[in-house]
């Protein structure tokens, strides 16, 4: 496993993050792992080198967490691991249960710690902007839980580059804790980010940690998308159909299908040594519903692209509409 820091911060990284969403409770989503099955994923992610766990309160409604805290005393010396979770969207109906106020960012990080079973967030995530609340209650209250010990990083996640600057730049005018990472949507299929959203973090010392980096699941399979309800998770999952229905996106699954027949190697792992040799990628989320999924994650370290494969994978790219904010 390859190590690296997360930004400009002392904060060591595994090179990839294993993404717990898909393990929790499946009355969420038929398509999650309960936690006997999700074990095994836990224990070889460790096994591999992965130090870096992505969670979220939202995810099951907290149960992610509660079973990604247990796995990781399990399995894990978690002085070594970096737990991350994040906090915005709502798990209950009534006021104050949701957003980035000063009041519901403590009271949730408060509740993560619990399930999680920590004393301290390694990484502490604004899940998204929240245009209602003034970004200075919402920096000042994540500069609060770093000060008091319970958080010891703080990141964020897909916004507009102009939100994010401000943000950036407020913190910096405060003395506040500055943002370490940012969380965001990047994969073959959608490369919005590179036009204002990477350039940002890489000016200012921000890593970023894309979401969803096999397009959720497509790149994976490289398979026309003539069927994309193949899958268990594809027959359910409606933001798949939002997201990568663009005519061209087609063009580039067969592109990525020439360059991994070229190499001998699995789609997802051509896809993913892409990601990773793109400027300013510290880590993308892996999310996983099978063990080889991992293993070939951890595979496409060794896979080094040439400028011919990575001009073979971009050309067919066309603009896309903004998804994922």
């Amino acid at each position: 496993m390859e190590y690296t820091r997360l930004g400009h911060s002392g904060l060591e990284v595994s090179r990839l993050c294993l993404g717990c969403m898909s393990f929790g409770d499946p009355g969420w989503q038929p398509w999650i792992l309960d936690e006997g099955a999700s074990q095994p994923f836990f224990r070889r992610a460790i096994e591999l080198g992965i130090n870096f766990f992505d969670t979220a309160d939202y995810y099951s409604l907290g149960v992610s967490e509660e079973i990604t805290g247990r796995a990781l005393r399990r399995f894990g010396r978690t002085d070594e691991l970096v737990v991350a979770s994040k906090v915005f969207f709502r798990l209950q109906e009534g006021p104050n249960r949701s957003g980035l106020s000063r009041k519901h960012i403590i009271q949730s990080c408060e509740a993560s710690l619990r399930r999680l079973g920590v004393e301290t967030i390694d990484l502490y995530q604004i899940h998204r902007f929240d245009p209602r609340v003034p970004i200075e209650e919402t920096l000042a209250a994540l500069d609060h839980l770093v000060r008091q010990g319970k958080v010891r990083y703080i990141g964020a996640s897909s916004m507009f580059a102009w939100q994010f600057a401000s943000m950036l730049g407020a913190s910096a005018l405060n003395g506040w804790t500055r943002f370490i990472s940012m969380q965001n949507h990047y994969n073959l299929l959608y490369r919005e980010e590179e036009r204002e959203m990477i350039p940002l973090c890489l000016a200012n010392g921000v890593g970023v940690l894309p979401w969803s980096p096999l397009a959720r699941g497509l790149l994976a399979r490289a398979e026309t998308l003539a069927n994309p309800r193949r899958t268990s998770r594809a027959k359910s999952d409606e933001l798949l159909h939002a997201r990568y229905t663009h005519e061209a996106d087609a063009r580039v699954v067969a592109a990525l299908k020439r360059v991994a027949t070229k190499l001998a190697l699995p789609p997802a792992q051509v896809a993913l040594a892409w990601l990773r040799q793109k400027p300013g990628v510290t880590a993308p989320i892996i999310g996983t519903s099978r063990l080889a999924h991992i293993d070939d994650a951890a595979a496409s370290l060794d896979v080094i692209l040439n400028d011919e494969h990575i001009a073979i994978l971009e050309a067919p790219y066309v603009p896309h509409p903004i998804v994922g904010h």
